[in-house]
């Protein structure tokens, strides 16, 4: 078996320009995409910096309408939008629409933050017109979803899910970013790999603090999702409105 045997189209481009390239002409183009990656960053921080308080939904592309997961998370962004909350999501398809969609119903914000992904990834009709930012780099676009939600809540998903909930936990735990609550909803699909992380990095290993694990609240309903919202906000005397 070759390299080339396991390449998409996009890799096999990509391999023979650089063989076609200098070190140093390959360095040059990276010096380039700072500019991009600079207009990026303004481009979104003067977006974002107008939505007014707002939650993060995060969950899988590949849910369909029908899914019990899609209907949940339409309920859970319409009650976050009546409680006063803006909505951010991927802008995708699955999850990322369910909470477009509620956002929308509920007359909330509805902010979609878009990349370019192979097989899965479009805009869903539910973003605000003027909330739809597309990014070709997911570190900038990690750092507007951070950066601009009052809250992290976390639908099933795949590796991508679980990318963006650890590194919004890991920041918290940190203290990179202001502590803010990290919802998992559905306790059946989450509960094994808590308790996973529980038994081997926290009890066998140490690795984690047990402490680190009351960053995160696991519920099954929208109404624990505004529960856990507003009890935090209410500790530290702030509200969606602020």
């Amino acid at each position: 078996m070759r390299l080339e045997d396991f390449e998409n189209e996009d890799e096999r481009v990509i391999r023979d320009r650089m063989k076609q390239k200098t070190w140093n002409e390959i360095r040059s183009n990276d010096s380039w995409a700072i500019f991009k990656i600079m207009a990026e960053f303004v481009n979104g921080f003067e977006t974002m910096g107008r939505i007014g308080p707002c939650v993060s939904i995060f969950g899988s592309a590949r849910t369909k309408p029908d899914h019990k997961h899609y209907l949940l998370t339409e309920k859970i962004a319409y009650s976050i939008s009546k409680a006063g909350y803006g909505v951010i999501t991927g802008g995708g398809p699955g999850i990322m629409e369910a909470g477009n969609k509620g956002a929308h119903a509920g007359g909330g914000t509805s902010v979609g933050l878009n990349i370019e992904l192979p097989f899965e990834q479009h805009f869903n009709p539910y973003i605000d017109s003027d909330k739809n930012l597309n990014f070709d780099y997911f570190f900038v676009r990690k750092v507007m979803f951070v950066k601009y939600s009052q809250g992290f809540v976390v639908m099933p998903g795949g590796f991508g899910t679980l990318d963006e909930m650890f590194e919004a936990i890991t920041l918290i735990q940190t203290k990179k970013v202001a502590k803010f609550p990290v919802i998992l909803v559905d306790r059946e699909f989450w509960s094994g790999l808590f308790d996973w992380v529980k038994a081997t990095l926290v009890e066998k290993y140490q690795t984690v603090s047990p402490g680190d694990l009351d960053l995160i609240r696991m519920v099954d309903t929208e109404e624990e999702v505004v529960q856990v919202l507003d009890n935090f906000y209410k500790k530290y005397t702030l509200s969606p409105n602020f």
